[in-house]
């Protein structure tokens, strides 16, 4: 027997994403609904090759019967509907922020701290982290098992498909319009400066310290997850990339860890891929990530300024691995273990 699963915010990219996503890896569904704001109602969403699904109207949708919620319509919404779906008995799964960091709902990376949906039961709601946390994170529990992380340092190149389509669409006007001498201002809507040609260092809104919100998401993040010991200092930047996060990672640990160490850990975990040769092409970068599943790891070399340090480099779809696919990989966890329907 299938489950009833919703996906809200279906038209979004990663709506559109999970809906690829569940359909591809044959999640055991026995009916999907797709649901999003008035504007999209009628709207037609792919299931899968070969199936089509009529947008629903979120707003007046009852979740009486649906067993998992797949939530990805804006922090706003989805504080708004989440607790409307749980309360109605479905298990939401939420990939926006606002959940992230309420201590009654769980933070999961399935690679990384499976046992933590247990703790669902508690509001009926699971968070999704951050893009650019979870592939950290991914690349960081084999070496922290490995030897304990004491400091991790990383600077991310972020895509604009984290922003949302608007995102991607500025990127792309504004370089069409670089181009035809257009005036960049025309085409600034998502982003503080021009994307064109251009790295920003300003993700999110600023907070009082001088961080920004996504860096500071990194940091409470991570130790949610992974390790509330670990300090992180991050920084993160806005690159002209349609799709794919890349991140610099330093990692400080323990004890000495060698980079074959290093190399055997990351290629023995799940959802790891390790490509590093000290050669031409011997890495991966965002451009050959964007489709895959998986967090990809090069440039594994010794940090000599500190002791016991390490540097990685860490490329993954952020609209896969970073939100959809994360999120499809705990409703699986889930099902596996916690809402098996009897046959």
């Amino acid at each position: 027997m299938g489950y009833t699963v919703a996906v809200m915010g279906a038209t979004g990219n990663v709506g559109r994403e999970l809906l690829s996503i569940l359909a591809e890896r044959e999640f055991p569904v026995e009916e999907v609904i797709a649901l999003a704001s008035s504007r999209s109602v009628g709207r037609e969403v792919s299931f899968g090759e070969d199936d089509v699904l009529k947008v629903e109207n979120l707003d007046e949708f009852d979740f009486t019967g649906v067993d998992i919620v797949l939530s990805s319509p804006g922090a706003s919404v989805s504080s708004k509907y989440a607790p409307i779906a749980a309360e109605a008995g479905a298990v939401v799964i939420d990939n926006t922020s606002y959940f992230r960091m309420d201590p009654d709902v769980p933070l999961v990376v399935p690679e990384v701290n499976p046992g933590a949906i247990a703790g669902y039961k508690k509001r009926g709601i699971i968070a999704n982290p951050n893009c650019s946390t979870i592939q950290m994170v991914v690349a960081l529990k084999p070496l922290h098992d490995l030897a304990e992380i004491k400091r991790v340092v990383v600077s991310t190149y972020q895509s604009v498909s984290g922003a949302g389509k608007s995102g991607m669409d500025e990127l792309f006007n504004q370089t069409r319009g670089i181009f035809v001498n257009e005036p960049t201002e025309s085409h600034r809507e998502n982003f503080s400066k021009q994307i064109a040609f251009n790295c920003i260092p300003h993700i999110d809104k600023f907070m009082d310290d001088g961080s920004t919100k996504e860096e500071w998401k990194m940091v409470v993040e991570t130790k949610k997850i992974l390790d509330p010991d670990i300090a992180v200092s991050a920084t993160c930047v806005r690159t002209p990339v349609f799709v794919g996060h890349a991140e610099a990672v330093n990692i400080e640990f323990d004890r000495p860890v060698t980079e074959g160490q290093a190399r055997d850990a990351l290629r023995a975990a799940p959802g790891v891929t390790v490509i590093d040769h000290r050669l031409d092409e011997g890495y991966v970068t965002p451009q050959e990530c964007a489709g895959e599943d998986a967090v990809f790891v090069s440039r594994i070399r010794k940090d000599p300024s500190i002791e016991n340090g390490l540097n990685i480099w860490v490329v993954s779809d952020n609209l896969r691995k970073g939100a959809a696919l994360n999120t499809v990989q705990i409703a699986e966890t889930l099902v596996r273990s916690f809402l098996q329907k009897a046959a």
